[in-house]
Protein backbone atom coordinates (compact mmCIF):
# COMPACT_ATOMS: atom_id res chain seq x y z
CA UNK A 1 0.00 0.00 0.00
CA UNK A 2 1.84 3.23 -1.29
CA UNK A 3 1.32 6.44 1.48
CA UNK A 4 0.34 10.18 0.56
CA UNK A 5 2.94 12.23 1.11
CA UNK A 6 1.21 15.20 2.06
CA UNK A 7 -0.47 15.51 5.32
CA UNK A 8 0.25 11.70 5.56
CA UNK A 9 -0.08 11.34 9.36
CA UNK A 10 -3.27 12.43 8.83
CA UNK A 11 -4.14 9.24 6.83
CA UNK A 12 -6.21 7.12 8.48
CA UNK A 13 -4.64 3.65 8.91
CA UNK A 14 -6.09 0.30 7.67
CA UNK A 15 -7.45 -2.23 10.01
CA UNK A 16 -4.21 -4.27 11.12
CA UNK A 17 -5.08 -7.38 9.62
CA UNK A 18 -5.82 -5.77 6.16
CA UNK A 19 -2.42 -3.68 6.18
CA UNK A 20 -0.52 -7.24 7.04
CA UNK A 21 -2.23 -8.98 3.80
CA UNK A 22 -1.76 -6.21 1.61
CA UNK A 23 2.07 -6.29 3.00
CA UNK A 24 2.05 -10.14 2.25
CA UNK A 25 0.55 -9.62 -1.17
CA UNK A 26 3.37 -7.23 -2.18
CA UNK A 27 6.23 -9.37 -0.63
CA UNK A 28 4.87 -12.34 -3.11
CA UNK A 29 4.46 -10.16 -5.74
CA UNK A 30 7.67 -8.64 -6.29
CA UNK A 31 10.45 -10.59 -8.21
CA UNK A 32 13.83 -8.84 -7.46
CA UNK A 33 14.35 -5.86 -6.44
CA UNK A 34 12.10 -3.77 -4.45
CA UNK A 35 11.97 -1.07 -1.37
CA UNK A 36 9.16 -1.43 1.10
CA UNK A 37 8.99 0.34 4.57
CA UNK A 38 6.95 -0.61 7.59
CA UNK A 39 6.49 1.72 10.21
CA UNK A 40 6.08 0.11 13.39
CA UNK A 41 7.82 -0.58 16.40
CA UNK A 42 10.45 -3.10 17.28
CA UNK A 43 8.63 -5.49 19.39
CA UNK A 44 6.04 -5.40 16.53
CA UNK A 45 8.53 -5.78 13.56
CA UNK A 46 9.66 -8.63 15.58
CA UNK A 47 6.38 -10.12 15.50
CA UNK A 48 5.38 -9.39 11.64
CA UNK A 49 8.62 -10.85 10.74
CA UNK A 50 7.79 -13.82 12.50
CA UNK A 51 4.37 -13.98 10.88
CA UNK A 52 5.32 -13.51 7.34
CA UNK A 53 8.07 -16.28 7.45
CA UNK A 54 5.09 -18.39 8.27
CA UNK A 55 3.04 -17.38 6.12
CA UNK A 56 5.67 -16.87 3.06
CA UNK A 57 7.66 -20.35 2.68
CA UNK A 58 8.63 -19.80 -0.98
CA UNK A 59 10.74 -17.24 -0.52
CA UNK A 60 14.16 -17.42 1.36
CA UNK A 61 13.20 -14.49 3.77
CA UNK A 62 16.53 -13.28 5.80
CA UNK A 63 16.57 -10.39 8.60
CA UNK A 64 19.75 -7.63 9.05
CA UNK A 65 19.78 -5.98 12.49
CA UNK A 66 21.74 -3.36 12.97
CA UNK A 67 22.31 -2.86 16.73
CA UNK A 68 25.03 0.33 16.40
CA UNK A 69 25.86 3.24 14.54
CA UNK A 70 26.76 2.10 10.63
CA UNK A 71 27.85 4.25 7.85
CA UNK A 72 26.97 2.06 5.14
CA UNK A 73 24.40 -0.96 4.73
CA UNK A 74 25.25 -1.98 0.78
CA UNK A 75 28.69 -3.52 2.25
CA UNK A 76 26.27 -5.42 4.83
CA UNK A 77 24.37 -6.78 2.76
CA UNK A 78 26.84 -7.83 0.56
CA UNK A 79 28.62 -9.36 3.34
CA UNK A 80 25.42 -11.00 4.08
CA UNK A 81 24.82 -12.12 0.21
CA UNK A 82 28.33 -14.06 -0.02
CA UNK A 83 27.83 -15.84 3.11
CA UNK A 84 24.42 -17.13 1.91
CA UNK A 85 26.01 -17.99 -1.76
CA UNK A 86 28.96 -20.08 0.13
CA UNK A 87 25.71 -21.49 2.59
CA UNK A 88 23.93 -22.53 -0.83
CA UNK A 89 26.47 -25.86 -1.26
CA UNK A 90 24.02 -26.83 2.22
CA UNK A 91 20.67 -26.15 0.43
CA UNK A 92 20.33 -22.85 1.75
CA UNK A 93 19.14 -20.44 -1.31
CA UNK A 94 19.47 -17.19 -2.15
CA UNK A 95 18.13 -14.15 -0.33
CA UNK A 96 14.76 -13.10 -2.02
CA UNK A 97 13.23 -10.70 0.75
CA UNK A 98 15.84 -8.77 3.46
CA UNK A 99 14.16 -7.34 6.74
CA UNK A 100 16.40 -4.37 8.14
CA UNK A 101 16.17 -3.44 11.58
CA UNK A 102 17.78 -1.08 13.60
CA UNK A 103 18.68 1.62 11.39
CA UNK A 104 17.69 4.25 13.29
CA UNK A 105 20.63 3.43 15.78
CA UNK A 106 22.24 5.62 13.30
CA UNK A 107 20.21 8.45 13.64
CA UNK A 108 20.05 9.05 17.59
CA UNK A 109 23.57 10.72 17.86
CA UNK A 110 22.26 13.56 15.75
CA UNK A 111 20.94 16.81 17.84
CA UNK A 112 18.69 17.92 15.46
CA UNK A 113 16.82 14.80 15.46
CA UNK A 114 15.09 15.93 19.04
CA UNK A 115 13.21 18.69 16.22
CA UNK A 116 12.62 16.08 13.61
CA UNK A 117 11.04 14.15 16.32
CA UNK A 118 8.81 16.25 17.05
CA UNK A 119 8.42 17.61 13.24
CA UNK A 120 7.93 21.26 14.44
CA UNK A 121 10.72 23.11 13.04
CA UNK A 122 10.39 24.84 9.22
CA UNK A 123 14.02 23.92 8.28
CA UNK A 124 13.08 20.48 8.91
CA UNK A 125 11.03 20.32 6.05
CA UNK A 126 13.71 22.26 3.63
CA UNK A 127 15.97 19.53 2.06
CA UNK A 128 19.69 19.62 3.01
CA UNK A 129 22.89 17.86 2.85
CA UNK A 130 23.89 19.75 6.79
CA UNK A 131 23.03 17.02 9.27
CA UNK A 132 22.36 14.36 7.45
CA UNK A 133 23.68 11.03 8.79
CA UNK A 134 26.12 8.98 6.85
CA UNK A 135 24.07 6.10 6.31
CA UNK A 136 21.41 8.16 4.56
CA UNK A 137 24.32 10.05 2.25
CA UNK A 138 25.22 6.07 1.64
CA UNK A 139 21.76 4.77 0.40
CA UNK A 140 21.13 7.79 -1.45
CA UNK A 141 24.40 7.55 -3.16
CA UNK A 142 24.08 3.79 -3.97
CA UNK A 143 21.01 3.24 -4.83
CA UNK A 144 21.56 2.20 -8.11
CA UNK A 145 24.35 -0.37 -6.37
CA UNK A 146 21.51 -1.75 -4.59
CA UNK A 147 18.89 -2.03 -7.80
CA UNK A 148 22.05 -4.09 -10.23
CA UNK A 149 23.57 -5.84 -7.74
CA UNK A 150 21.15 -7.62 -5.65
CA UNK A 151 18.23 -9.25 -6.27
CA UNK A 152 16.57 -8.76 -3.06
CA UNK A 153 13.35 -7.28 -2.04
CA UNK A 154 14.67 -4.78 0.97
CA UNK A 155 11.86 -4.23 4.22
CA UNK A 156 12.76 -1.46 6.53
CA UNK A 157 11.51 -1.83 9.84
CA UNK A 158 11.36 1.79 10.88
CA UNK A 159 9.42 3.63 13.61
CA UNK A 160 7.38 7.11 12.79
CA UNK A 161 10.47 9.83 13.06
CA UNK A 162 12.59 7.21 11.06
CA UNK A 163 10.11 7.30 7.66
CA UNK A 164 10.24 11.39 8.20
CA UNK A 165 14.21 11.07 8.55
CA UNK A 166 14.20 9.34 4.92
CA UNK A 167 11.56 11.29 2.88
CA UNK A 168 13.37 14.73 4.35
CA UNK A 169 17.01 12.96 4.06
CA UNK A 170 16.74 10.23 1.86
CA UNK A 171 14.45 11.43 -0.96
CA UNK A 172 16.11 9.98 -4.02
CA UNK A 173 16.35 6.93 -2.01
CA UNK A 174 12.85 6.67 -0.46
CA UNK A 175 11.30 7.78 -4.13
CA UNK A 176 12.11 3.84 -5.61
CA UNK A 177 9.68 2.24 -2.66
CA UNK A 178 7.51 -0.28 -3.71
CA UNK A 179 5.12 1.02 -1.01
CA UNK A 180 4.91 2.02 2.99
CA UNK A 181 3.03 0.02 5.96
CA UNK A 182 1.78 1.43 8.97
CA UNK A 183 1.17 -1.34 11.82
CA UNK A 184 0.30 0.45 15.05
CA UNK A 185 1.62 -1.47 18.21
CA UNK A 186 -0.44 -3.65 19.79
CA UNK A 187 -2.50 -2.43 22.78
CA UNK A 188 -1.44 -4.63 25.07
CA UNK A 189 2.59 -4.15 24.12
CA UNK A 190 1.83 -0.29 23.99
CA UNK A 191 0.40 0.02 27.48
CA UNK A 192 3.78 -2.48 28.76
CA UNK A 193 5.75 0.04 26.96
CA UNK A 194 4.30 3.07 28.04
CA UNK A 195 4.22 1.85 31.55
CA UNK A 196 7.66 0.71 31.62
CA UNK A 197 8.95 4.28 30.51
CA UNK A 198 6.72 5.33 33.12
CA UNK A 199 8.04 3.60 35.96
CA UNK A 200 11.95 4.03 34.93
CA UNK A 201 11.08 7.81 35.28
CA UNK A 202 13.96 9.39 37.14
CA UNK A 203 14.92 13.18 36.31
CA UNK A 204 18.83 12.36 38.05
CA UNK A 205 19.17 9.78 35.64
CA UNK A 206 17.78 11.91 32.80
CA UNK A 207 20.70 14.58 34.03
CA UNK A 208 23.89 11.97 33.35
CA UNK A 209 22.37 10.88 29.72
CA UNK A 210 25.08 11.81 26.42
CA UNK A 211 23.04 13.84 24.34
CA UNK A 212 22.64 10.21 21.67
CA UNK A 213 20.77 8.54 24.49
CA UNK A 214 18.69 11.25 25.62
CA UNK A 215 17.46 11.78 21.68
CA UNK A 216 16.74 8.29 21.56
CA UNK A 217 14.55 8.40 24.86
CA UNK A 218 12.75 11.62 23.89
CA UNK A 219 12.39 9.70 20.64
CA UNK A 220 10.90 6.47 22.07
CA UNK A 221 8.57 8.85 24.33
CA UNK A 222 7.43 10.32 20.68
CA UNK A 223 6.83 7.06 19.41
CA UNK A 224 4.53 5.92 22.34
CA UNK A 225 2.69 8.73 21.84
CA UNK A 226 2.00 9.05 17.92
CA UNK A 227 0.34 5.49 18.88
CA UNK A 228 -3.65 6.20 17.97
CA UNK A 229 -4.79 3.97 20.13
CA UNK A 230 -2.76 5.60 23.24
CA UNK A 231 -4.82 6.22 26.41
CA UNK A 232 -5.51 9.98 27.67
CA UNK A 233 -4.02 9.08 30.65
CA UNK A 234 -0.80 7.35 29.12
CA UNK A 235 -0.36 10.75 27.25
CA UNK A 236 -0.07 12.72 30.28
CA UNK A 237 2.35 10.34 31.67
CA UNK A 238 4.37 10.52 28.55
CA UNK A 239 4.66 14.40 28.37
CA UNK A 240 4.79 14.40 31.64
CA UNK A 241 8.35 11.99 31.01
CA UNK A 242 9.29 14.64 27.98
CA UNK A 243 9.25 17.45 29.69
CA UNK A 244 11.74 16.34 32.24
CA UNK A 245 13.97 14.71 29.62
CA UNK A 246 13.92 18.66 27.54
CA UNK A 247 13.91 20.14 31.12
CA UNK A 248 17.24 17.67 31.96
CA UNK A 249 18.78 19.03 27.90
CA UNK A 250 18.06 22.56 29.54
CA UNK A 251 15.52 23.00 26.71
CA UNK A 252 13.38 24.60 28.72
CA UNK A 253 10.93 25.63 25.66
CA UNK A 254 10.58 22.29 24.86
CA UNK A 255 9.94 21.20 28.29
CA UNK A 256 7.11 24.28 28.98
CA UNK A 257 5.41 22.96 25.31
CA UNK A 258 5.53 19.33 27.11
CA UNK A 259 4.05 19.90 30.17
CA UNK A 260 1.62 22.26 28.48
CA UNK A 261 -0.01 19.16 26.98
CA UNK A 262 0.77 16.71 29.83
CA UNK A 263 -1.82 19.58 31.81
CA UNK A 264 -4.17 19.38 28.97
CA UNK A 265 -4.91 15.80 29.53
CA UNK A 266 -5.08 16.14 33.13
CA UNK A 267 -5.61 19.12 34.76
CA UNK A 268 -4.82 18.02 38.19
CA UNK A 269 -1.03 16.98 37.32
CA UNK A 270 0.43 18.60 40.70
CA UNK A 271 3.79 17.42 39.32
CA UNK A 272 3.76 18.64 35.93
CA UNK A 273 2.77 22.06 37.27
CA UNK A 274 6.01 22.33 39.87
CA UNK A 275 7.97 21.12 37.03
CA UNK A 276 6.68 23.48 34.46
CA UNK A 277 6.92 26.20 36.95
CA UNK A 278 11.04 25.47 37.14
CA UNK A 279 11.10 25.54 33.43
CA UNK A 280 9.45 28.75 33.44
CA UNK A 281 11.92 30.30 35.97
CA UNK A 282 15.08 29.07 34.68
CA UNK A 283 13.33 30.98 31.28
CA UNK A 284 12.94 33.95 34.18
CA UNK A 285 9.25 34.20 33.03
CA UNK A 286 8.77 34.73 36.90
CA UNK A 287 4.64 36.14 36.58
CA UNK A 288 4.28 32.39 35.13
CA UNK A 289 6.10 30.35 36.79
CA UNK A 290 4.29 31.78 39.99
CA UNK A 291 1.30 31.16 38.21
CA UNK A 292 2.20 27.51 37.43
CA UNK A 293 3.38 26.58 41.06
CA UNK A 294 -0.05 28.72 42.32
CA UNK A 295 -1.67 25.46 39.89
CA UNK A 296 0.42 22.69 41.77
CA UNK A 297 -0.27 23.87 45.64
CA UNK A 298 -3.57 23.43 44.74
CA UNK A 299 -3.48 19.64 44.51
CA UNK A 300 0.06 19.17 46.37
CA UNK A 301 1.71 21.04 48.83
CA UNK A 302 5.45 20.23 47.52
CA UNK A 303 5.41 23.24 45.27
CA UNK A 304 5.40 25.65 47.64
CA UNK A 305 8.94 25.95 48.19
CA UNK A 306 9.28 26.77 44.62
CA UNK A 307 6.35 29.27 44.94
CA UNK A 308 8.55 30.74 47.14
CA UNK A 309 11.50 31.14 44.95
CA UNK A 310 9.49 32.69 42.03
CA UNK A 311 8.01 34.96 43.93
CA UNK A 312 11.51 35.87 45.83
CA UNK A 313 12.89 36.34 41.81
CA UNK A 314 9.61 39.17 41.57
CA UNK A 315 11.32 41.43 44.43
CA UNK A 316 7.72 39.83 46.82
CA UNK A 317 9.50 38.91 49.46
CA UNK A 318 6.48 39.28 51.99
CA UNK A 319 4.73 36.69 49.30
CA UNK A 320 7.67 34.42 49.02
CA UNK A 321 8.53 34.39 53.44
CA UNK A 322 3.83 33.45 53.22
CA UNK A 323 5.00 30.28 50.62
CA UNK A 324 7.60 28.96 52.72
CA UNK A 325 5.92 29.08 55.76
CA UNK A 326 3.04 26.77 53.87
CA UNK A 327 6.26 24.62 52.61
CA UNK A 328 7.32 24.31 56.44
CA UNK A 329 4.21 23.34 57.60
CA UNK A 330 4.54 20.20 55.97
CA UNK A 331 8.18 19.47 55.83
CA UNK A 332 9.47 21.35 59.20
CA UNK A 333 12.99 20.20 58.07
CA UNK A 334 13.06 21.39 54.67
CA UNK A 335 16.64 23.48 54.79
CA UNK A 336 16.20 25.12 51.43
CA UNK A 337 13.06 26.86 52.67
CA UNK A 338 14.53 28.07 55.45
CA UNK A 339 17.25 29.68 54.04
CA UNK A 340 14.83 31.04 51.21
CA UNK A 341 13.04 32.32 54.22
CA UNK A 342 16.44 34.26 55.46
CA UNK A 343 17.06 35.61 52.44
CA UNK A 344 13.54 37.18 51.69
CA UNK A 345 13.49 38.16 55.40
CA UNK A 346 17.37 39.64 55.22
CA UNK A 347 15.79 41.63 51.94
CA UNK A 348 13.20 43.32 53.98
CA UNK A 349 15.59 44.31 56.49
CA UNK A 350 14.12 42.13 59.13
CA UNK A 351 18.10 40.54 60.22
CA UNK A 352 17.10 39.01 63.68
CA UNK A 353 14.31 36.79 61.90
CA UNK A 354 16.85 36.17 58.80
CA UNK A 355 19.59 35.12 61.29
CA UNK A 356 16.80 32.87 63.24
CA UNK A 357 16.17 31.49 59.89
CA UNK A 358 19.51 30.37 58.36
CA UNK A 359 20.04 28.77 62.12
CA UNK A 360 17.02 26.37 61.26
CA UNK A 361 18.39 25.85 57.89
CA UNK A 362 22.49 25.38 59.20
CA UNK A 363 20.38 23.02 61.65
CA UNK A 364 19.44 20.51 59.53
CA UNK A 365 22.09 21.66 56.91
CA UNK A 366 25.37 22.19 58.79
CA UNK A 367 27.73 21.89 55.75
CA UNK A 368 25.75 25.46 53.46
CA UNK A 369 28.97 27.82 53.45
CA UNK A 370 26.39 29.92 51.67
CA UNK A 371 24.05 29.89 54.66
CA UNK A 372 26.69 30.81 57.03
CA UNK A 373 27.99 33.12 54.60
CA UNK A 374 24.52 34.94 54.64
CA UNK A 375 24.24 34.64 57.86
CA UNK A 376 27.16 36.51 58.59
CA UNK A 377 26.31 39.93 56.45
CA UNK A 378 22.63 39.40 58.65
CA UNK A 379 24.75 39.47 61.74
CA UNK A 380 27.20 42.04 60.26
CA UNK A 381 24.02 44.29 59.66
CA UNK A 382 23.57 44.44 63.41
CA UNK A 383 26.88 45.35 63.77
CA UNK A 384 27.51 42.24 65.58
CA UNK A 385 31.05 42.20 63.88
CA UNK A 386 32.82 39.42 65.61
CA UNK A 387 29.75 37.08 65.52
CA UNK A 388 29.82 38.01 61.65
CA UNK A 389 33.37 36.67 61.42
CA UNK A 390 32.59 33.79 63.01
CA UNK A 391 29.55 32.68 60.99
CA UNK A 392 31.56 33.57 57.79
CA UNK A 393 34.29 31.52 58.65
CA UNK A 394 32.92 28.23 59.86
CA UNK A 395 33.28 24.89 58.30
CA UNK A 396 33.71 24.49 54.60
CA UNK A 397 34.18 28.37 54.59
CA UNK A 398 37.61 27.96 56.15
CA UNK A 399 38.00 24.81 54.03
CA UNK A 400 37.67 27.10 50.77
CA UNK A 401 40.00 30.15 52.01
CA UNK A 402 42.29 27.32 52.79
CA UNK A 403 42.29 25.88 49.67
CA UNK A 404 42.37 29.27 47.57
CA UNK A 405 45.44 30.08 49.82
CA UNK A 406 47.07 33.25 48.24
CA UNK A 407 47.28 37.36 48.31
CA UNK A 408 45.31 39.72 49.84
CA UNK A 409 43.85 40.23 46.56
CA UNK A 410 42.70 36.65 46.05
CA UNK A 411 41.34 36.52 49.59
CA UNK A 412 39.45 40.00 48.88
CA UNK A 413 37.90 38.42 45.75
CA UNK A 414 36.38 35.28 48.05
CA UNK A 415 35.13 37.39 50.20
CA UNK A 416 33.84 40.57 48.31
CA UNK A 417 33.10 40.60 44.86
CA UNK A 418 32.71 36.46 45.07
CA UNK A 419 30.71 34.57 48.21
CA UNK A 420 29.51 37.18 50.02
CA UNK A 421 28.46 39.78 47.32
CA UNK A 422 27.05 37.20 45.01
CA UNK A 423 25.24 35.06 47.62
CA UNK A 424 23.93 38.30 49.41
CA UNK A 425 23.28 41.04 46.74
CA UNK A 426 22.24 43.93 49.24
CA UNK A 427 25.44 43.65 51.50
CA UNK A 428 26.13 47.13 52.22
CA UNK A 429 29.66 48.81 51.67
CA UNK A 430 29.21 49.70 54.93
CA UNK A 431 30.36 46.69 55.98
CA UNK A 432 33.73 47.14 54.92
CA UNK A 433 34.93 47.13 58.28
CA UNK A 434 33.42 43.47 58.28
CA UNK A 435 35.40 42.57 55.71
CA UNK A 436 38.70 44.40 56.51
CA UNK A 437 38.15 42.28 60.36
CA UNK A 438 37.76 39.04 58.28
CA UNK A 439 40.73 39.64 56.24
CA UNK A 440 42.89 40.06 59.24
CA UNK A 441 41.35 36.94 60.95
CA UNK A 442 42.25 34.69 58.11
CA UNK A 443 45.59 36.53 57.59
CA UNK A 444 46.25 35.21 61.04
CA UNK A 445 45.13 32.31 60.12
CA UNK A 446 46.92 31.91 57.14
CA UNK A 447 50.21 32.35 59.15
CA UNK A 448 49.70 29.47 61.81
CA UNK A 449 49.31 26.72 58.72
Amino acid sequence: MKLKLTNWDNDLPPEADEEYKALVRTLKFIEGFGLIFVRCSPAEGERLIGEIKKDITDKNIEVLKLNKNTDNVYDLVRELEEKTVINERNNTKKINILFIQGIEQSFYGYEEVKKIASWQSKEIYNYSWKGVPAILVNLNQQRERFRDNFNICFVFILPLFAIKYFIQRAPDFFDWRSGVFEFPTNTNLLEKESLRIIQESDFEQYLTLTIEERNKKIIEVQNLLAEDNQIQNRKADLFYELGKLHSAAQDYQAAVASFDQAVKFKTDYHQAWNYRGIALRNLKRYEEAVASFEQAVKFNHQAWNNQGIALGNLGRYEEAIASYDEALKFKPDKDEAWYGRGFALGNLGRFEEAIASYDEALKFKPDDHIAWSNRGVMLGELGRLSDAIASSMKQSNLNLMMQMLGTTEVLRWVIWDGSLKRSHPTMKHSNLNLITQMLGTIALVLTVF
